[in-house]
């Protein structure tokens, strides 16, 4: 498993008690959940295969460097990656 993957698993398990998202996004989170308790990681049921949004990802990171809480080893990186994009 991945360092964030307990951030990822909690994200799904939110997901599916919130009353806000559709069935299709409470069914994928599902099958992440599902698949991670076989002992398959959580990237392995990612629909999207990896494949980020660079515009979104672009977007995390600048509110990483505006986030009063982020560490400065956080904004560090966050301003790293923003370069290398």
């Amino acid at each position: 498993m991945s360092a964030n993957s307990g951030n990822v698993i909690g994200g799904h398990k939110a997901n599916l008690n919130n009353l806000n998202t559709s069935e299709e996004s409470k069914q994928h989170s599902h099958e992440v959940l599902e698949n991670a308790e076989n002992g398959g990681g959580i990237e392995a049921a990612s629909k999207s295969g990896g494949d980020k949004n660079p515009n979104n990802v672009a977007g995390g990171l600048k509110a990483t460097l505006s986030n009063p809480n982020a560490s400065d080893e956080a904004k560090q990186s966050a301003k790293e990656r923003l370069g290398n994009m």
